[in-house]
């Protein structure tokens, strides 16, 4: 198997916490009318993680038929880049290829971005924030993750259909249609998806802003520099994450994860019986080594 081809894509792997609610009624005096029924509770986010997923792909591939002529500003410049970084890609590949300096450093900073780096930072903002109640870490893991899963259902997708060959392929390498899976970067889309949930939601942290960004930019480069992917590649993969994070934070946050909401919700959720035990299978698909198979996630 070849050392570049060894991307893990999950299509699913995820926290869903289902919460629990008990409906109660109110007594009155019987000289009182009755007080009108209170609205139901709106359903969290981690009851609403599926339902949400299918929305949003929904919103994702529908996209090209919602644009308008004010989207020009940023779909011709990106469409004109990639473009001209396609027809230089191979140029620019061979000469990196040139060059095993920074074979060791981009293989280990390509970790942020795999699958299981990018999930797992997902998972400890998610952990984080339930233990310290803290509303807003919480949305991150539980929006995160959803973006994840979103970006890895894109970036599959748009794998098999371009099926371009790696920089370090034998034969035909940088050719579309030719059974690879170079078009787009894995790593990029997932590293920029959730970066731009954690910057949005930290919108009023700088540091945490320039650190997202910072780490999903330089997961882009050790893409290039590792010798995995063309630089359209990676352009292409940073924005479509960019976008699905975007989408998936503006879609789905709520305000109560401003500083100093949540907490009434946290109150709420414990005086309702707190939070249930869930266990889930999950498909795992790893099309390099062309294997299939499942996890078992327990969600608390």
């Amino acid at each position: 198997m070849r050392r570049n081809r060894e991307l893990n894509w999950l299509f699913g792997i995820m926290l869903l916490t289902i919460l629990g609610t008990i409906q109660a009624t109110a007594q009155t005096p019987l000289a009182r009318p009755s007080p009108a029924p209170s609205p139901s509770p709106t359903p969290s986010l981690e009851r609403q993680f599926v339902r949400n997923i299918l929305k949003d792909q929904v919103a994702i591939w529908t996209f090209p038929l919602h644009l308008h002529g004010d989207d020009a500003k940023w779909a011709v410049p990106l469409a004109v880049g990639t473009t001209a970084l396609i027809a230089t890609d191979r140029q620019t590949g061979d000469e990196m290829a040139e060059s095993d300096g920074l074979n060791n450093a981009s293989r280990i900073v390509s970790y942020a971005g795999s699958a299981y780096g990018t999930f797992a930072a997902a998972a400890t903002f998610y952990i984080v924030g339930r233990t310290n109640h803290d509303y807003r870490a919480r949305e991150t893991g539980i929006l995160g993750a959803e973006a994840l899963v979103n970006s890895a259902i894109l970036v599959t997708v748009v794998k098999e259909i371009t099926q371009r060959r790696r920089p370090t392929a034998e034969m035909g390498r940088g050719d579309f249609f030719d059974g690879g899976s170079s078009f787009p970067s894995g790593h990029s889309i997932a590293a920029w998806s959730l970066a731009t949930v954690v910057a949005n939601e930290y919108h009023d942290h700088l540091a945490v802003q320039i650190a997202a960004y910072g780490i999903a930019s330089s997961v882009s480069i050790a893409r290039f520099t590792g010798h995995n992917h063309y630089l359209s590649d990676i352009l292409i993969g940073s924005a479509m994450g960019y976008g699905v994070g975007r989408y998936v934070y503006h879609a789905h946050h709520r305000q109560s994860a401003e500083p100093g909401g949540g907490e009434e919700e946290e109150e709420t959720i414990a005086r309702r019986g707190g939070f249930r035990r869930h266990l889930m299978i999950l498909p795992l698909y790893d099309r390099a080594a062309r294997s299939y198979g499942a996890t078992l996630v327990s969600s608390f």
